[in-house]
């Protein structure tokens, strides 16, 4: 059977999970604009049950609130789609998990969804690594709905491999 995945997203994916591999780490994701597809990516890999934990799929508020504890407050005061419900995100996935780091996603892939102020393709990326100081990223990315998914899985991919340059202190 072959890969359903882009050559580029399959390259990555085994790259961070060679990393996080080599460094004894464990991974968890919590997605909404994706579907899971960072995770999907990642087990794609034989032999990546080493490295991932699990995938949290939080796509409606409720399921980022129920699944991961993302605060309602923080998502009606600032959005669903916001550097801090990112942030929270990234959090509550290390916190519901067994995982040393974790990456989160919410954004608006579209077509439609987007307003001047959140436009079509605006993407937040939180990491959070265990005994560090969470790390969000706002990315606008262009192209339809696919091409915004897949950027901001390769995005996602770089902010996993910047997790793993932050040493553990706690």
């Amino acid at each position: 059977m072959t890969s359903t995945l882009s050559k580029s997203l399959t390259e990555r994916a085994t790259a961070i999970l060679d990393l996080y591999r080599v460094q004894n780490l464990m991974i968890a994701t919590a997605e909404s604009c994706t579907g899971g597809l960072i995770a999907a990516s990642l087990t794609e890999i034989a032999g990546s049950s080493d490295v991932v934990d699990r995938g949290f799929v939080t796509y409606s508020n409720e399921a980022k609130n129920e699944a991961i504890g993302v605060d309602m407050s923080l998502i009606e005061t600032h959005g669903a789609v916001s550097a801090e419900v990112a942030t929270a995100m990234a959090a509550g996935a290390l916190a519901h998990s067994r995982a040393d780091a974790a990456v989160a996603v919410t954004g608006i892939a579209g077509p439609g969804g987007g307003t001047a102020e959140k436009p079509v393709g605006l993407v937040f990326i939180g990491g959070a690594r265990l005994g560090q100081t969470p790390l969000v990223e706002r990315h606008v990315f262009d192209g339809d709905r696919s091409q915004v998914r897949q950027d901001t899985v390769l995005r996602a991919f770089d902010v996993l491999e910047q997790l793993t340059k932050l040493q553990r202190t706690g």
